[in-house]
């Protein structure tokens, strides 16, 4: 069943330009969730299990609470990924020489092959978008929505401006 695309973004807000970055970072993520969910002809957790693919094939080998830690999920519910992955053997589970206990988990050829597929997919469809973006613009997006979410990062100073009648 294919989902209804998100409802496009048309409110700006009168608290600032940051304010507005963040509702359209918002607004995107939900775009582009719903742009692979009509891509991939899936919803809700095989995103999860294209990511752990993808950040396996980019970065290596991982243990499951760092993947966990890379996508802010649960250990539990990447633990839940991963079993299906290693079902599926797209990955396997070899030891960890650092940690007795918690064992690394590397992507397989086939899965590696299923990565190649997704990001060739996902280039055409980035290509088709791209017309009309200047390189320079994208750039300066990049910069900055990096430079967004390190302050977010850096939880103490978010959390000194929050009160406990802010939650009441």
């Amino acid at each position: 069943m294919r989902s209804r695309p998100p409802r496009k973004l048309r409110k700006r807000h009168v608290r600032g330009e940051l304010r507005a970055v963040v509702d359209e970072t918002i607004g995107l993520f939900h775009r582009v969730r719903w742009v692979a969910e009509q891509i991939y002809c899936e919803g809700g957790r095989p995103t999860a299990r294209r990511g752990i693919l993808r950040g396996l094939a980019r970065f290596g080998p991982r243990t499951v609470p760092q993947l966990a830690r890379a996508r802010s999920v649960t250990r539990q519910h990447t633990q839940e990924v991963v079993d299906r992955l290693v079902a599926d053997r797209l990955v396997e589970l070899i030891a960890n020489p650092t940690h007795k206990r918690s064992p690394l988990v590397r992507i397989l050829p086939r899965g590696t092959a299923i990565v190649a597929q997704m990001d060739e997919v996902d280039a055409r469809v980035l290509v088709a978008i791209g017309d009309g973006l200047a390189t320079r613009d994208l750039a300066i997006t990049v910069r900055t929505l990096k430079a967004v979410r390190e302050a977010f990062e850096d939880e103490p100073r978010w959390r000194r401006v929050l009160t406990d009648a802010d939650f009441e």
